[in-house]
């Protein structure tokens, strides 16, 4: 297969920032995607409707010119959230879930909430208003592995969350885990978003010739049959798993430091590594489906009409990106990649090279 043409894709878990940061990154997501969920993580969070709604003009703002882009914002979830909050976050149309950090858990997450009990209020109204609720699923106790946090969240919170709510729709954010793969599958109104990281590394990448700050993420990466467990749940065809790149911009100099930030970016070249990982496993045939298709139903939005087209193409990921005055550094920063998509106009592909 030389080339590959789909409909355009959505990008169903992202991290954009604010300010100068937003505004260099936002468009290579643009390239790519026609929708994205944003993550609320921000410093203030995004915990309100006022707030939701600012950000999302910001956003808005930062579009590149002719460009079409529709940001689908989230409320960051507190122990102080209240029912009303949600009421008012669906009513609103452009507000389309909830994210739940355990405090403490990643990037800006010392809002987030300290025992998930306190919310079972606001889990309900969103059970009422059918609003979804992304998780990040990860346990913070200090005795508890770090490669063990998602299968411990699962059963300590997820499995007894759902019990309680069964009609709640649960994202279940970057899974990396058979456990998650397994309960996915089990459970009803709950689905997955799965990352370009966790489908074509393992948790050696971490240590390739030294400490590799650039491939620390949160969830951070597993043991290879995890890592094979989730690549055959993103190229099975099932609709419980679909796109989310959880790309999170942080400068070279935060990422490369004594206590460096968790993240990956790769917003810059997504598609193309998703291309990369389902041609692994000769399941190019199923990329529409997991990377366009299954997101928008299980939001119950549309599905985008527009096309993009990536080609057989060798080209070498860049080493830095421009960002604030540090630079950025992208996932597989170096490595040639063999898919590389085709825009639509010559200012785009222009920019592209540039970069």
């Amino acid at each position: 297969m030389q080339n590959i043409t789909m409909t355009r894709p959505d990008d169903w878990h992202l991290h954009l920032r604010d300010g100068a940061a937003l505004k260099a990154v936002l468009p290579h997501t643009v390239r790519q995607f026609s929708r994205a969920i944003i993550m609320p993580n921000l410093k203030p969070p995004v915990r309100s409707l006022a707030d939701a709604s600012a950000y999302r003009n910001r956003i808005i703002a930062a579009i590149p010119a002719g460009k079409q882009f529709e940001p689908l914002m989230t409320l960051y979830l507190t122990d102080n959230t209240s029912p009303e909050d949600i009421v008012a976050a669906k009513a609103s149309q452009f507000i389309k879930a909830v994210k739940y950090y355990p405090a403490g858990a990643t990037t800006n997450s010392e809002f987030g909430v300290t025992d998930i009990r306190k919310c079972d209020r606001v889990f309900e109204v969103m059970q009422q208003v059918d609003m979804p609720l992304l998780l990040h699923g990860e346990v913070t106790d200090r005795d508890v592995d770090v490669f063990d946090r998602e299968k411990v969240f699962i059963e300590k919170y997820l499995i007894p969350l759902k019990l309680r709510f069964p009609k709640l729709r649960v994202v279940l954010e970057h899974i990396t885990t058979a456990d998650a793969v397994e309960f996915i599958l089990s459970a009803n109104n709950i689905a997955a978003t799965i990352t370009p990281q966790h489908l074509l590394f393992n948790r050696n990448m971490l240590f390739m010739n030294g400490m590799c700050p650039h491939y620390y993420c949160l969830p951070v990466l597993k043991r290879e049959r995890h890592r094979q467990a989730i690549l055959q749940a993103a190229t099975s065809g099932d609709p419980k798993f679909f796109l989310g790149t959880d790309s999170a911009p942080h400068a070279r100099d935060s990422k490369e430091s004594s206590c460096g930030c968790a993240g990956c970016y790769s917003a810059l070249h997504a598609m193309e590594l998703y291309a990369e990982a389902f041609e692994s496993t000769d399941a190019l045939d199923k990329l529409e489906a997991f990377a366009s298709f299954h997101g928008p139903d299980f939001y119950r939005l549309p599905r985008n009409t527009e096309r993009i087209t990536m080609t057989k193409s060798t080209w070498r990921v860049p080493d830095e990106l421009p960002f604030t005055e540090f630079g950025l550094v992208p996932l597989w920063a170096g490595h040639e990649m063999t898919w590389r998509m085709v825009y639509e106009s010559s200012s785009e592909l222009l920019s592209a090279q540039s970069i």
